[in-house]
């Protein structure tokens, strides 16, 4: 028998509570959450999705596929949480990042 466990699903992300980032990595955040919103634009587009004003699923047409400054501060939120926790999760782990002099 095949059990779902599905239900028993416990999220356990990397625990980030005591991580605290440089300026640097603050500040690289926004970057992040606009290049997150515009990877998944583009798959979007790929896909054939078109801007609607409301979420379409049928007709394939979504609400944020505009540019990310003209996304509504609620929708950048969601972006910019993911990049600074990604960031978080990095430094727990151990790694570090450093920028390149250019």
């Amino acid at each position: 028998m095949i059990r779902n466990d599905r239900t028993r699903y416990v999220p356990r992300p990397i625990d980030t509570r005591n991580v605290v980032l440089s300026a640097d990595l603050v500040g690289l955040t926004e970057r992040l959450a606009e290049n997150a919103h515009d990877v998944w634009a583009l798959q979007r587009l790929g896909e054939g999705w078109t801007y609607g004003p409301a979420r379409d699923d049928k007709a394939k047409t979504h609400p944020d596929l505009v540019p990310y400054a003209d996304l509504p501060d609620s929708e950048k939120e969601f972006d910019r949480k993911t990049a600074m926790e990604t960031l978080k999760a990095i430094v727990a782990l151990g790694y570090g990042i450093n920028r390149r002099q250019l």
